[in-house]
């Protein structure tokens, strides 16, 4: 019985499961905290490059500018404004005397703001729509297998890497008055002062440039689907169309929200392309001004009143950032994250 007993193999006194998931969660928290030395100093540089300049134009928001005193006739240095910088961008200036409140007359802060707030939306919603469209169709082509496919990559690539201000030349000459455009059709409409024309030039103009980019984005989606996702499709009998809705479409999402998300965040900030292209952004009556356009002019009469518009501006941008990936999908870290938690259970 005894020998028996000796030879009996001892049991393990712990949980190899247990003692297995432990090692891995200490070596998943040595990897945490070694990720957390890598980064801390990134993140440090990066909160003194672009914390310090927001936090300072906030600041800056809140102070008068320097000037003539208009009840007085003396020079004032500045001071605390409060909000008084923000209710002439947003309210002030659209209100009448008596309170009553009114449109804008066409020459205060007020109805320049809201111009070029219309006008930024305007340019970002056509924009962003036709360079999705025209980007998800050379996505589709250029994920197809065909001889010279690097060659048409490289070629549809071209009028991205192109800077914005060689674009907006370029296009300037195509939209002059005797260019190459007027000639073509045979008109003669004024293509850079006209107030729908220009709006139409910088669409067409900005199209050009940045449809490649979201049709780089949305191949990177498409390159991620399986062909035998498709097969199984035509087995069961899904018609080219039906793949597109049913298939392509869903799984291609998150890639084309992240590249929308990209694009409307641009076009809310676009500057070059209108003020070049339009000289300054002017067009019939400043149609193509934009809110950026507008900040850059505004630092020429008072820094203080143009850091509440660049703050004013920089809060539209981020509620729609925020609009997006809350709302829309559009946070694809945290999706995978939930993704590969789900595959470890």
């Amino acid at each position: 019985m005894s020998a028996v007993t000796e030879a009996a193999p001892k049991l393990p006194t712990s949980n190899p499961v247990r003692s297995g998931g432990r090692k891995r969660g200490g070596l998943n928290e040595a990897h945490g905290r070694w990720a957390t030395y890598l980064i801390t100093p990134a993140i440090v540089v990066l909160g003194i490059v672009i914390g310090y300049p927001v936090v300072s134009a906030i600041i800056m928001s809140f102070q008068k500018d320097a000037g003539l005193d208009k009840a007085t006739g003396l020079f004032v240095a500045g001071g605390f404004a409060g909000f008084s910088n923000y209710a002439h961008w947003l309210l002030q200036q659209c209100v009448s005397a008596t309170g009553v409140a009114a449109a804008c007359p066409p020459g205060n802060l007020g109805a320049q703001f809201w111009n070029a707030f219309g006008t930024t939306f305007f340019f970002t919603a056509f924009t962003v729509v036709f360079e999705t469209i025209l980007g998800f169709w050379m996505a589709i082509i250029m994920n197809r297998s065909f001889r010279g496919r690097g060659l048409v990559r490289a070629a549809i690539l071209v009028p991205w890497a192109i800077p914005t201000a060689v674009t907006a030349k370029l296009w300037f000459f195509i939209f002059a008055f005797n260019g190459i455009l007027n000639s073509l059709l045979g008109t003669k409409i004024l293509w850079t002062s006209d107030e729908w024309a220009s709006k139409f030039a910088i669409i067409i103009a900005d199209t050009w440039k940045t449809t490649p980019f979201m049709a780089l984005l949305i191949l990177a989606g498409l390159q991620l689907i399986s062909q035998e996702i498709y097969e199984a499709g035509r087995m069961d009998g899904a018609s080219t169309v039906q793949q597109f809705f049913r298939l392509t479409l869903p799984l291609v999402k998150p890639a084309l929200l992240v590249a929308v998300l990209f694009r409307v965040l641009d076009a809310l900030r676009i500057y070059d392309l209108p003020a070049i292209l339009t000289q300054g952004g002017g067009g019939s009556g400043n149609a193509t001004t934009t809110l950026s356009i507008l900040v850059v002019d505004q630092i020429r009469q008072g820094f203080n009143s143009a850091s509440a518009l660049s703050t004013i501006t920089f809060l539209i941008i981020f509620i729609v950032a925020f609009i997006f990936v809350r709302f829309l999908g559009a946070n694809v870290v945290q999706t995978q994250a939930s993704q590969q938690k789900g595959e470890l259970k």
